[in-house]
């Protein structure tokens, strides 16, 4: 099976509008709004939708950077030299409505990871989940209050998102699985 681009650039910013506009009409009346972006492609995407909310409604929301890696319950099996980069999340999570952002949801591991990180860094009011791929194949009980697209996805296709941040194009594929990595 070749890979199958699923969207371009043009329907991702589509999407992420979509995303932005669902973002501000249920959180309309949350004071301390934050957004966090899973390393590294969440990153991107929360970026993208801090400047939509800022350009839609004039909030300007505090943007979180949060490396789950020494989080996840596979490191011993992942490597054993893990890549270590920084979270930066230069606010207080305290009493904050976070709105947690990824690129792919699929076993719900990395969300889990994720909750883990952030409760490290406060308590916030509630934890909202925002992604742009919802894969399915959940191995938790876990599911986005956002989601740009469904893909159903069999294990062993593998989805890709890429940014223009990190890979120079924006798309949206789903192809043959070659390695053991989650998404």
């Amino acid at each position: 099976m070749e890979e199958k681009r699923i969207c371009d650039a043009r329907e991702m910013d589509r999407i992420l509008e979509r995303m932005a506009d669902e973002i501000i009409a249920r959180n309309r009346k949350h004071p301390k709004l934050a957004l966090v972006g899973i390393l590294s492609r969440g990153v991107c995407l929360a970026r993208r939708l801090q400047r939509l909310i800022r350009e839609k409604s004039g909030r300007d929301l505090p943007l979180g950077i949060l490396d789950i890696t020494l989080y996840r319950d596979d490191l011993s099996h992942a490597t054993h030299h893990p890549v270590l980069r920084q979270t930066e999340i230069p606010f207080s999570l305290d009493d904050a409505t976070v709105i947690l952002v990824d690129d792919v949801l699929y076993t719900g591991r990395t969300v889990r990871a994720a909750l883990d990180g952030l409760i490290d860094f406060g308590r916030p009011r509630s934890i909202q989940l925002a992604v742009l791929v919802d894969r399915g194949c959940r191995e938790l009980p876990i599911a986005a209050d956002y989601v740009g697209i469904e893909i159903p996805a069999s294990p062993q296709d593998r989805v890709m998102v890429r940014v223009e941040e990190s890979d120079g194009f924006d798309s949206v594929s789903v192809g043959p699985r070659t390695t053991a990595a989650g998404e």
